[in-house]
């Protein structure tokens, strides 16, 4: 079976390598009109800097913003990108994964230049888009990621800790992966496994210089994030990244008003969901704390009868993606039991 692999371009880490961004757009040859894409507030401002390193080049560069990730978005950015060659998404998740679909049907190439280490959607191929739920489309990975570091250490460091809780979550993500190779023969990368294992065994071995909260801890985590929509792009799919726990985030965010962050729900969700495998669960929750990531209920703002609801529906999200959970999931009894257990909920 032949599988198309996407994989970034370029790929710039460091602080202040903002100013690099003309450079690698030369570098693409991608033409010369260029469109900026940011949120409305703070990232707009970086969206402004970038254009004022364009200012002695011979690019038009232009810049607009989205508010949402919703397909509603992701159509008029696809529309004004008709009249560019190439778009410059500069924001967190939800705006680069416009960015990313839109510039995929407008059939333009892109990119990413993250402002969080918040998720790992900086360099995949995955778009999380919103409907009535949130739900995941193939688009094309960036053809380069630039990841100012110094940027990054401006934005809230809750938002880093949620790329941690992310990150973490591959080592579950992998382990449904194998059991649904083994039971359902199901296509496998040992090569992408083992890329995303290591995008997450890089953030325990380093909680310690995460939680310092210095430039090194930003690169180190957006290391680790690219790697891990790398190792999404080489298995064709999110298997590498996305398992049991991110059933189990998405259900939180259907039953839930206001959901936590995205990673911080994945992260707990590991730790129930390691149980489960008979993995070291407290190594994982052990990590997160010393990071300063919840590691349970009250930390995450979400009531304990919500946790355990989420873990009786994780597996009717995605019923086609096979995990520990199976195919009946777990009872209301089996799921409280679960979640006192790894100390989630309290007894």
């Amino acid at each position: 079976m032949i599988r198309r692999m996407q994989l970034p371009r370029e790929i710039l880490v460091g602080s202040g390598v903002i100013k690099d961004i003309p450079e690698v757009t030369s570098s693409l040859r991608v033409g010369k009109r260029v469109l900026i894409v940011t949120g409305p507030t703070k990232t707009k401002e970086i969206g402004e800097a970038v254009i004022e390193e364009f200012s002695n080049s011979d690019y038009s560069v232009e810049l607009t913003t989205v508010k949402n990730s919703t397909m509603e978005d992701v159509l008029e950015i696809k529309e004004i990108l008709e009249e560019y060659d190439f778009s410059i998404a500069v924001g967190g998740g939800k705006v680069i994964d416009v960015v990313k679909l839109g510039s995929f049907k407008a059939r333009k190439e892109f990119m990413s230049v993250p402002t969080a280490a918040s998720n790992d959607g900086m360099a995949s191929f995955k778009a999380s888009i919103k409907g009535e739920r949130i739900f995941s489309i193939d688009a094309h990975a960036p053809l380069a990621v630039v990841a100012d570091t110094s940027v990054m250490m401006n934005s809230p460091f809750e938002l880093l800790a949620s790329g941690c809780g992310d990150l973490v979550s591959n080592l579950t993500a992998v382990r449904d992966w194998r059991l649904a190779y083994l039971l359902r023969n199901e296509p496998y990368s040992e090569y992408a496994a083992a890329l995303s294992e290591m995008s997450a065994e890089i953030i325990l071995d380093s909680a310690e210089i995460i939680s310092r909260r210095v430039e090194e801890s930003y690169r180190k985590v957006v290391k680790s994030l690219i790697s891990s929509g790398v190792a999404m792009s080489i298995a064709g799919s999110s298997r590498p990244a996305s398992g049991s726990e991110h059933l189990f985030s998405h259900a939180l965010d259907e039953i839930l008003d206001e959901p936590a962050r995205h990673g911080e729900q994945c992260g707990v969700g590991s730790i129930m969901m390691m149980y489960l495998h008979g993995g070291d669960w407290k190594r994982i929750r052990d990590t997160l704390k010393k990071i300063g990531a919840p590691t349970n209920a009250k930390e995450l703002g979400v009531p304990e009868d919500k946790i355990i609801e989420a873990l009786t529906i994780a597996h009717k999200i995605r019923p086609e993606r096979y995990t520990i959970l199976g195919d009946r999931g777990l009872t209301w009894e089996a799921a409280e039991r679960l979640a006192i257990e790894t100390e989630v909920i309290s007894p």
